[in-house]
């Protein structure tokens, strides 16, 4: 069995990754940013709206959205979501489960205000009572 020949590391052009900061190639990409520790304390967004937030945390961030409070089954859903832990799966349910909700009451109150609801009620209406006709002949 041949001897396994030896390499010397200082003869490998690029070895070691503790080389001296000089001889790094990446050196010039290194950089560290510098500390926010100086910026202001943010002001608190005023509530205009009920606003759900974590019970592991105090109270609210001084920054959230307000566009869409909850309101509805989804939002009453959602009441129930956070009463309960982040870490516990009932939370993340409830909440998937409120967006689905929140899906079906939309449709309800975009097609509510319309005057064509109820032409394409008549008109669905319409279509299955043919297709009812129809099949009935077969």
């Amino acid at each position: 069995m041949p001897t396994p020949t030896r390499i010397d590391p200082a003869q490998v052009p690029g070895w070691g990754a503790d080389l001296r900061r000089e001889d790094r190639p990446a050196v010039p990409m290194e950089r560290t940013p510098p500390r926010l520790d100086s910026l202001p304390p943010l002001e608190q967004q005023p509530r205009t709206v009920e606003v759900l937030h974590s019970i592991e945390r105090p109270g609210i961030t001084p920054v959230f959205g307000s566009t869409l409070p909850p309101r509805g089954l989804s939002g009453w859903m959602r009441r129930r979501a956070f009463r309960r832990s982040e870490n516990d799966i009932r939370h993340w349910m409830m909440l998937l489960a409120a967006d689905r909700v929140d899906v079906v009451e939309s449709m309800f109150r975009d097609a509510r205000p319309s005057r064509a609801v109820p032409a394409l009620a008549l008109l669905g209406l319409t279509g299955a009572l043919a297709a009812l006709w129809l099949a009935r002949g077969r």
